[in-house]
């Protein structure tokens, strides 16, 4: 009996089915050994040697595991091929003891019969290499938590943590926050013309911008105040709108390349809304069933199968016209890319997505996921779409103004994959036409501040500066938003918190490195080349370390935690008459006793008043008050003796059915707080 090691239950069924019966597939149900949660696990003085333990929940499959592999004659490693997937695999081989025994490794990109075959008649040995650099990952990770995060605990508040990737994507937003708190907006005014052509009576008005003086370019905030947009009014009042110039060609627009993990992410928050965590959870789950290659990808390779399904589907399916006319292959353009990867596409090209979605049991996400990694990746080898453009230049004195129109020609790709595009179609115009003006108007503008991050945007902004691996990007949102560092606001956007902000601060002042964006980036490259063989795990864990803890040494002594996390009142405690002071937990500011640790007086800090009055007992206020888990609602500031509260905000508004209070969701709904009664009105 021949056994296979997978890491997924979902894996192995798949694998099983295609295999005989001298094959037996089993799943480790993940990592099955790992550095222990409560110690550092790492031996600083002996080469930072890892301390592995078997996780309590993993000992029941390590024990079945061992019993399996005695009684095979061949054992094989067919866990992923990435960084994490060697690291179970090297596991694996550790705690069955596979040094003696006979062991292979092998590795594929899709979960399909021709691959598992391709892979088993073309073995390796475990690529130490590999997991080399996740095992350096890990052990830098793990001294920068458990070193860093302690410090926090004690010079700030409890439950914080610090973390390599994640306080530099926190960095991110807190910057840009404050972009947006200190951004001055700019006056500008805008002059278009509304104009119609005289030689029709059907209804042809268009707008034409003013780009042009004096034959020189009006750059955007060329026109800055009232008085000189009013002065150009006043220059053209009486000119003939002349057309100087009719250009028209054809614009052609090429399809998007298929996906990388990280741009599946970020089309996934564009067209679903979906949470990087979300994408990875569904993709893991078609990747398993075998639908779609491996989701953890940063290259945009395709093999020659792929490309030869793609070209039959697209002319069996759609005509000649609508394929490239070529095979189309794309270069990633990421640091530090694994060209030997696949990109997401799917396994099957012919698999149309309503075709399979009961045959293969989809639920709902895995059928929307999987609609949109088939239609990008057909897309990707068919025709462009074309467009017929037409730009007309109208002259009036002095000025040139420009109106711009296109309109589809040939979908193309497009058919497939939509992509908003605008059509704005021109009236027949001539050369030295005569144009009748109908309105000048002149436009306020001011420049806007730039955005707060979405999901997609951040992911970006992550990738283009090589922080972290798109394997990272998912649990590293995650875990900012859990330590409440960040929140998304009622847009679903990324915006600091106090805390966020506060512990920011710290580290960028005390710990420069550990938030320097070229700096996380460098060390991406250390560990790509540790993989690559290039250089060795210790040495990089060393250089970082040595000077990282010499100075988290100075700053245990440095930093007073009164002057980061405590602020005077001039109130008193009501137990024992010390002051109050204001001091920070991870949930935001509260009040406590400074006569702690003696007093262990709090009480929190009362939100902003939303000016409306208690429904229930009429003498208190509706305020905003968290959890204990950072969770935000609204109660009576009459508590205890009154608990009125809601999850959603109220609005000062009453129910038109019943009097209730109405709230408002976080989709932007109003509705009933009234559980029992159904009113609900959009667009509020």
């Amino acid at each position: 009996m021949n056994l296979i090691l997978v890491e997924s239950p979902t894996k192995s069924k798949t694998i099983q089915s295609f295999l005989s019966s001298e094959y037996k597939v089993l799943s480790s149900y993940g990592h099955i050994r790992d550095l222990p949660k409560s110690e550092l696990g790492i031996d600083i003085e002996n080469d930072f040697k890892p301390k592995y333990v078997i996780p309590l929940k993993s000992r029941k499959v390590v024990s079945l595991l061992k019993k399996e592999s005695q009684k095979a004659d061949l054992l094989i490693l067919a866990t992923d091929e990435d960084r994490e997937g060697e690291a179970i695999a090297y596991h694996l081989s550790q705690i069955l003891n596979l040094n003696g025994k006979k062991h292979q490794r092998i590795v594929f990109h899709e979960i399909t019969k021709q691959a598992i075959e391709e892979a088993l008649k073309n073995p390796r040995d475990i690529d130490i290499s590999l997991f080399n650099a996740q095992q350096a990952r890990r052990v830098l990770d793990r001294l920068v938590g458990y070193k860093l995060s302690p410090l926090l605990w004690k010079k700030v508040a409890r439950g914080l943590s610090a973390g390599r990737v994640q306080s530099v994507t926190v960095r991110l937003i807190v910057e840009r926050e404050r972009e947006i708190e200190n951004f001055k907006p700019e006056e500008y005014w805008l002059i278009e013309a509304l104009l119609q052509s005289r030689e029709s009576n059907a209804k042809n008005e268009f707008l034409a911008k003013l780009i042009k003086k004096d034959n020189k370019v009006i750059p955007k905030l060329g026109i800055k105040t009232k008085n000189e947009a009013e002065k150009i009014v006043k220059d053209l009042k009486g000119a003939e709108y002349k057309v100087v110039n009719i250009e028209k060609k054809e614009i052609k627009r090429n399809p998007l390349p298929p996906f990388t993990t990280s741009t599946l992410q970020q089309e996934s928050w564009k067209r679903l809304r979906w949470p990087a965590k979300l994408t990875m959870r569904t993709a893991q789950g078609l990747y398993e069933k075998g639908l779609i290659t491996y989701h953890r990808t940063d290259s945009l390779n395709l093999s020659e199968m792929s490309l030869f399904a793609a070209r039959k589907f697209i002319i069996d399916n759609l005509g000649k016209e609508y394929w490239a006319g070529f095979l189309k292959k794309y270069k990633t353009k990421a640091k530090g890319a694994q060209e030997a990867h696949e990109a997401i596409r799917p396994a099957y090209p012919d698999k149309e997505p309503d075709k399979i979605k009961i045959k293969e049991k989809l639920d709902d996400n895995q059928f929307r996921l999987y609609d949109l990694i088939w239609r990008r990746f057909i897309a990707c080898q068919m025709a462009q779409a074309c467009f017929d453009s037409t730009t007309i230049n109208i002259s009036a004195k002095n000025y040139i103004f420009r109106v711009s129109g296109q309109t589809l020609k040939f979908d193309g790709f497009l058919k497939i994959y939509p992509i908003k595009f605008e059509e704005t179609e021109l009236p027949l115009l001539e050369g030295n036409e005569i144009l009748e003006l109908l309105k000048l108007i002149s436009s306020q503008h001011f420049t806007q501040p730039p955005g707060r991050y979405t999901e997609a945007s951040l992911i970006k902004v992550l990738e283009e500066n090589g922080i972290g691996r798109p394997s990272t990007y998912a649990p590293t949102i995650s875990t900012i938003q859990e330590r409440n560092y960040v929140q998304k606001n009622e847009n679903k956007k990324f915006q600091p918190t106090e805390i966020g902000i506060l512990v920011n601060d710290l580290l960028v002042k005390h710990f420069p490195n550990i938030v320097d964006i070229k700096f996380t980036a460098e060390m991406e490259k250390d560990l790509d080349e540790i993989a690559e063989g290039k250089r060795k795990w210790v040495p990089v864990i060393k250089e970082f370390y040595e000077p990282f803890e010499k100075n988290l040494k100075v700053k245990e002594k440095e930093i007073d935690k009164k002057e980061i996390a405590e602020e005077e009142t001039n109130e008193k405690c009501p137990e024992c008459g010390s002051p109050l002071v204001k001091k920070m937990s991870r949930f935001g500011k509260f009040y406590a006793c400074s006569n702690f640790p003696k007093c262990r007086y709090i009480k929190p800090l009362e939100r902003p008043s939303l000016n409306i009055k208690c429904p229930k007992c009429s003498k208190g206020e509706i305020v905003e008050k968290r959890t204990k888990k950072g969770k935000t609602f609204y109660a009576c500031n009459q508590y205890p003796k009154c608990d009125f509260a809601l999850w959603d905000k109220p609005i000062n508004e009453k129910c038109p059915e019943c009097g209730s209070l109405l709230v408002q969701t976080k989709k932007g709904q109003v509705k009933c707080s009234n559980k029992e009664c159904d009113y609900k009105r959009e667009n509020f």
